[in-house]
């Protein structure tokens, strides 16, 4: 009898947690139809941005072709009047000469000079002036590049998006993934990206070769670190892994990394960015205020695991944000060489 009880209690210990996991899947489901109701609704906000550009853009260059059509077209106008003028003048003179030639010889040698004088014409008079047609090639030429280059006005670039599966429930991150505030407690699924005691939220991109940088927007935030983290850290419970950051708490700038290295930072100015270069082949991580451009820590290790940027705020007033390069784009010397887009001092593509 007491084995079937033990028996009976396993099973009802297994329900249990069969209910607790569909409970979790339930909640997972309901959620990830709200992601996707949020998601599509920033899609269509961000092409809402994009045609609203490029209509507006359109509307800009037909304005000018008109403006151009318009302008030439009054010169040529203006020309074909004067043109029908002289060919009237040129046509009287004609007919003027002719009846002359037919009068007695003395009376046209009297009168010719006289009449022709009337008129004086030269072959310039009879042609267009240089620019007189519309210049397509301005309005058609490298169209859809011209267009493009002054769409990197109105887009940014971050090297690094937040990812919301790895956040904890008190973190809240903005509809385009780049900042995170901390708030109440959310109710999230418990899935197996997403930290649960740690309040930390990853980069969407780990890296494990190259270099890489970001910049960090702290501003007067008072509790926050900025860094990296390595894959296999434990997302659930306190046990951790391996990290390497910088930290502002108390008032004091520490640099840390695992197994609890600790080294306080003399900063003289309280930055309000952080650039975190990572070299993952050569093994380092930099922390500096490229505000100032001032050197704050490096960590040298030899890396294995890949490496995610993360943020933890501990402050319930202020977000901490991943900052967008600057877009530009870059033309060669020799005609021959490519073009490239430049993010800031990072190529994104080649040409």
């Amino acid at each position: 009898m007491e084995e079937v009880q033990e028996s009976l209690k396993l099973l009802q210990e297994k329900l249990k947690v069969f209910n607790e996991v569909k409970t979790n899947c339930d909640q997972a489901a309901e959620h990830m139809k709200v992601q996707a109701q949020n998601t599509e609704s920033n899609i269509k906000e961000q092409f809402k941005k994009l045609h609203q550009f490029l209509q507006e853009e359109e509307e800009a260059r037909i304005t000018a072709l008109r403006e151009e059509e318009e302008q030439k077209s009054h010169m040529i106008n203006k020309k074909i009047t004067g043109l029908n003028r002289d060919i009237a003048t040129l046509s009287h003179t004609i007919r003027a000469i002719e009846e002359v030639l037919r009068a007695e010889h003395i009376l046209f040698l009297q009168n010719y000079k006289t009449t022709v004088e009337r008129v004086q014409f030269t072959l310039q008079d009879s042609q267009l002036v240089s620019g007189a047609l519309i210049d397509e090639a301005k309005h058609l030429g490298n169209l859809t590049f011209n267009v493009w280059h002054k769409m990197k006005d109105i887009v940014s670039y971050n090297p690094v998006i937040l990812d919301t599966n790895t956040a904890c429930p008190v973190l809240i991150l903005s509809d385009d993934l780049t900042s995170v505030k901390r708030g109440e407690e959310q109710h999230l699924p418990d899935n197996a990206e997403r930290f649960d005691c740690w309040c930390h939220v990853l980069g969407s991109e780990g890296f494990k070769s190259g270099t890489h940088s970001w910049d960090v927007e702290v501003g007067h935030s008072r509790l926050w670190s900025v860094g990296v983290l390595a894959g296999s850290f434990e997302r659930k419970g306190d046990r951790g892994g391996q990290f390497w950051d910088i930290m502002l708490a108390d008032g004091l700038y520490i640099a840390e990394s695992s197994p609890w290295s600790i080294t306080d930072l003399s900063v003289e100015r309280k930055p309000q960015r952080i650039r975190v270069q990572l070299d993952w082949n050569r093994g380092k991580v930099s922390f500096s205020d490229p505000d100032t451009n001032t050197h704050l820590h490096t960590f040298t290790h030899t890396f294995t695991d890949t490496l995610f940027p993360y943020i933890f705020n501990g402050d319930d007033t202020l977000p901490l944000k991943m900052l967008p390069r600057k877009i530009s784009v870059i033309k060669g010397e020799d005609d021959l060489d490519d073009l490239v887009v430049d993010v800031d001092y990072y190529i994104l593509e080649s040409i």
